[in-house]
């Protein structure tokens, strides 16, 4: 027993947990994890909380990055659309996209071919239909190779999520596309990135699936604390108590109403383990 015994802490990954941004964008080795953040994870674990990362990755892009973050609760993968025990090597829930989306989306890639797109398969592969430059920084950024498919219908099911990746304004259009045919309706669009576009079934998102996590940890949510940068991030930071955002975070981030904590790359966690010290 410990003062954080019946809290849950959950955090984005890049650009919360570790700043990958310039990895992203110029091809840089991805850094460390900070020792600030390491040491305020190992105190709030050894203090009885539980800490669970909450990822727009799919569970193969996250595995390789697993081991240098402190963690002993199951995680959130592929933005929402699963949860996953690292202890028992198991997946936990599951929301899926069925042949339909897989349809829709390569109606999306007919009308934008300049687009690309990746599937995440909980299978621990990704596929990708049009690779484009963005494609070839994620995969720098995540370690893992895409498996090509000459379309989107004949990748193989089941898939947690599609990622579409393009300049913003062909993103922009690509969710106006969806919207006037009316199928937004049936999936979570939500950007992770300027270039980055996920795609997952409606209620599939880190608000939602951290929710069952608490659930699963048997920790009410008055007690549940989420960390993030990103518009994907914003259905968990105010599914929290207390929602908290690195400096470096986008401006809905912002206006969500998050509490603000030091940029990413001076251990933002260190900061939210820092006032949770002094909440219990």
């Amino acid at each position: 027993m410990g003062k954080f015994t019946g809290v849950l802490l959950a955090s984005d990954f890049d650009n919360t947990l570790i700043y990958t941004e310039e990895a992203l964008r110029s091809g840089a080795p991805v850094p460390p994890l900070p020792e600030r953040n390491r040491e305020a994870l190992t105190y709030f674990m050894a203090q009885g909380g539980r800490f669970a990362v909450s990822t727009g990755r799919a569970l193969a892009a996250f595995l390789k990055y697993a081991d240098l973050v402190p963690m002993n609760a199951p995680g959130v993968v592929c933005n929402g659309a699963a949860l996953y025990d690292f202890e028992t090597g198991e997946y936990l829930e599951t929301a899926l996209l069925d042949q339909t989306a897989l349809e829709r989306g390569q109606e999306v890639l007919d009308r934008f071919p300049e687009a690309a797109v990746e599937a995440y398969h909980i299978g621990n592969v990704i596929h990708a239909v049009h690779p484009n430059q963005y494609t070839r920084r994620h995969e720098h950024l995540t370690k893992v190779a895409v498996t090509e498919a000459p379309s989107l219908p004949e990748v193989p099911l089941p898939l947690g999520k599609l990622l579409f990746e393009a300049e913003h304004g062909t993103l922009e259009e690509i969710v106006s596309f969806l919207q006037k045919r009316d199928w937004a309706r049936d999936y979570e669009l939500i950007f992770s990135g300027q270039t980055l576009l996920e795609m997952t079934v409606k209620g599939a998102n880190k608000g939602g699936m951290v929710r069952r996590l608490a659930g699963r940890l048997g920790i009410a949510m008055e007690h549940v604390y989420c960390v993030g940068d990103e518009a994907n991030d914003i259905s968990m930071l105010t599914a929290a108590r207390e929602g908290y955002a690195p400096a470096n975070c986008v401006p809905a981030v912002r206006e969500c109403g998050a509490t603000i904590v030091c940029d990413a790359r001076s251990g933002a966690l260190g900061d939210v383990v820092e006032i949770l010290d002094q909440r219990y």
